[in-house]
């Protein structure tokens, strides 16, 4: 559902396990749908996929078992729901939702139904991040103090002409329960990220979310979250982006470690590790550090990353393949590596963020009850109303 570029990649790389079968794919432009039936006929040799606009009408099949949603972010948890109601396993592209109450929808959603969930926070089944989170875990840089992010960057603000809606596109179901807005092209192009109706842009979907991810993997955070956050930042102005242009937020937990996510050019300043590799992470102990990319595994001491994590150590579970993590899943009933409790957390962390440089100031959360303590603004801020007739 969504066969968008992203979506589109999903397509092709689960044609090449023989355990399933693709039988059908849903996409608001009709020539992204007619493109990947095209893709998926063409490998089984026939014209059986069948191609809808509308995806309650994919999910209302009875002969489908699983899904992967790879919408916009915020048609995100209305299709997640609805599959959930349907009874279909997930594998669901990040980020989670919009906002902390559609979080827990989901989660509660998914809970009842027993479906199996797997967010697409796919560095989990990479072997740098795993041995990473190992090594923290198993305090082999000493104890951790500090976890900093270096986030994707914004791209250059512009104004952007309105334009007659192309013919085949259904701008009134992408918008879906975002506000109505005047069509043009870069507004449902890939830089659809970066506008806060759809999306929290690099805070989240567009970066944040999958080194967030992986910190919250390392603090064996996936039932818990930070309790204090402040930061600062600035968003983009005088054009169709919105999201944050720049930041660094500083999220505080119980355990005394800080989290700081920051962008790029933030990164750069704090460390210089962030010099190997853009869009990276770095673990700062008592004894050591570790800077993590998807391309590098950079450690001090050196062998660090050389270093045999025993039998008897902490261990994450190991997959290098998301996707079959997830199919495993389904057959056996068993858990996925990215569960649904580790995305609401890992999710809610990256609105923390949003929420206070929205408010610019500090913000306590309660990590049991869900909700930021004292502070009222901020509460309201864990919904997003829909426009009708969506609605949670």
């Amino acid at each position: 559902i969504g066969v968008g570029g992203m979506g589109t990649g999903h397509v092709r790389a689960f044609l090449n396990y023989p355990d399933v079968r693709i039988i059908a794919v849903c996409d608001v432009r009709d020539a992204n749908a007619q493109r990947a039936k095209q893709i998926v006929d063409q490998r089984y040799g026939d014209t059986a996929c069948a191609a809808y606009r509308d995806f309650r009408e994919l999910l209302a099949r009875p002969d489908i078992d699983a899904i992967v949603m790879a919408c916009p972010d915020h048609w995100h948890v209305l299709v997640g729901l609805e599959a959930a109601r349907r009874g279909k396993h997930m594998y669901f592209e990040k980020p989670l939702s919009m906002s902390i109450g559609e979080n827990k929808a989901m989660r509660d959603a998914v809970r009842r139904s027993g479906v199996v969930f797997q967010f697409g926070t796919q560095q989990r089944s990479s072997e740098n991040y795993r041995r990473a989170c190992e090594l923290v875990r198993n305090g082999k840089i000493g104890q951790l103090k500090t976890i900093m992010v270096g986030s994707a960057t914004a791209p250059r603000n512009r104004v952007h002409p309105v334009q007659p809606v192309p013919a085949g596109f259904d701008y009134e179901m992408w918008l879906g329960p975002a506000p109505w807005a005047p069509y043009c092209d870069e507004r449902c192009t890939r830089n659809w990220t970066h506008i806060s109706d759809y999306s929290l842009g690099c805070l989240s979907g567009a970066w944040g979310i999958h080194d967030i991810d992986i910190a919250q993997w390392a603090l064996e955070a996936d039932h818990t979250g930070p309790v204090e956050t402040e930061g600062r930042g600035g968003f983009m102005r005088g054009g169709l982006y919105d999201t944050a242009e720049w930041w660094e937020v500083e999220h505080r937990y119980a355990n005394g470690v800080t989290l700081i996510h920051m962008d790029m050019p933030n990164a750069l300043k704090r460390a210089w590790q962030f010099r190997l590799q853009w869009m990276s992470m770095l673990f700062l102990g008592s004894e050591g550090w570790i800077h993590a990319s998807r391309q590098n595994l950079t450690t001090h001491p050196a062998g660090l990353a050389r270093l045999t994590i025993g039998p008897n150590e902490k261990r994450v579970i190991h997959s290098n393949d998301h996707r079959r993590n997830f199919l495993d899943a389904v057959r056996s009933g068993g858990g996925t590596i990215s569960p649904i409790e580790a995305a609401v957390r890992s999710d809610s962390v990256c609105h923390h963020a949003h929420v206070a440089l929205r408010l610019g100031r500090k913000l306590r959360w309660d990590p049991a009850r869900e909700e930021f303590i004292g502070d009222p603004q901020a509460n309201r801020m864990l919904a997003r109303p829909m426009r009708a007739p969506w609605r949670i």
